[in-house]
């Protein structure tokens, strides 16, 4: 049996892994305290503690795994407020390395990275693992000095098996709203309460729209392949079928039976985006992956989420419908 520890388990893709894991047999790992990522000594003690107690989790399972969909930034976030992501992962791999039992036992990692942040400014009509990172923000940036620490660890410690995940734009019912990111949640609740929906790039703008289960699938697969010898594999996650906001407009419209409220406008992050992204990884063989869920089925699903939200809201006054 294998013993697994989702950091961000309460987020769209950790809750998905969860989710997967739970399919799967995995037994899991959920530390006593919540990271306190604002405070910087409290937070050391507190890896260091959940460190030591997966530890002892893992001596009694066959293998480890670590999935790290933690974080609260944003394309939209700066640097300062990015840097304590960066130090919890860095003290988390330390921690490991100092743990002899965690160290000699059979582990896997798998970080969740953005390959739409990471290749924002790419150029190639479809991008894929050769394509050269192209970061037009703090936030891209910061991912990129995340996968670093990574590809680090590994160089010290070549026993363990990391997969760096390029995840395209990820959707799915629970995405947080406090993140403002998320455009098919956005456009699910605003169209549930009968609000305009804010867009704020052209509706030729194409996108890789992946469902947040069907990621953490691929994920776990990938990571535990046996199709590549390397310890750190870089990979893109996606759908690799882009949809233009026009196109799920045209969902939207047909599965709410009225015409959207829209109001278009520009902000400072309109032109960080590449207009028309495509996503292909080169590595599809070395795990065969499920059919992935329609983008018409995950909006269906997720506008029904939202109205179930919507009902059990403590307050609906003057909400529309």
């Amino acid at each position: 049996m294998t013993v697994a520890w989702v950091l961000g388990s309460a987020g769209l893709l950790g809750a998905a892994l969860c989710r997967a894991l739970r399919a799967d047999g995995t037994e899991l790992f959920f530390p006593d305290q919540r990271l306190s990522w604002g405070q910087p000594e409290r937070l050391e003690q507190q890896i260091a503690a959940a460190v030591a107690a997966f530890g002892l989790k893992a001596q009694a399972a066959q293998g480890w795994e670590i999935h790290w969909a933690a974080g609260v930034g944003t394309m939209g976030s700066p640097a300062e407020a990015l840097a304590p992501e960066t130090q919890a992962l860095r003290l988390l791999l330390d921690g490991l390395q100092r743990h002899a039992g965690l160290m000699g036992a059979p582990g896997a990692i798998s970080f969740a990275s953005s390959a739409g942040a990471i290749y924002a400014g790419c150029t190639d009509d479809v991008i894929t693992e050769q394509s050269s990172p192209a970061p037009t923000t703090p936030y891209a940036t910061e991912k990129l000095r995340q996968e670093k620490l990574l590809h680090d660890f590994v160089a010290a410690q070549v026993s363990i098996s990391v997969l760096v995940a390029r995840i395209s734009t990820l959707y799915g019912a629970g995405q947080a709203t406090s993140k403002k990111q998320g455009l098919l949640g956005h456009m699910a609740r605003s169209i549930i309460r009968n609000r305009p929906i804010q867009i704020y790039v052209p509706f030729d703008t194409m996108r890789d729209y992946i469902d947040a289960d069907d990621a953490a699938v691929a994920i776990m697969g990938m990571l535990r392949s046996r199709g590549s010898a390397t310890a750190l594999r870089t990979r893109i996650i996606a759908s690799e079928n882009p949809t233009t906001i026009a196109e799920i407009f045209s969902i939207f419209k047909r599965l709410a039976r009225r015409t959207p409220l829209v109001v278009r406008s520009a902000n400072r992050l309109s032109q960080l985006y590449s207009q028309r992204v495509q996503f292909r990884s080169l590595q599809r063989a070395e795990f065969v992956r499920p059919a992935g869920k329609q983008l018409a089925v995950g909006i269906s699903q997720l506008m029904r989420a939202e109205q179930m939200a919507f009902i059990q809201s403590p307050d609906r006054s003057g909400q529309g419908h």
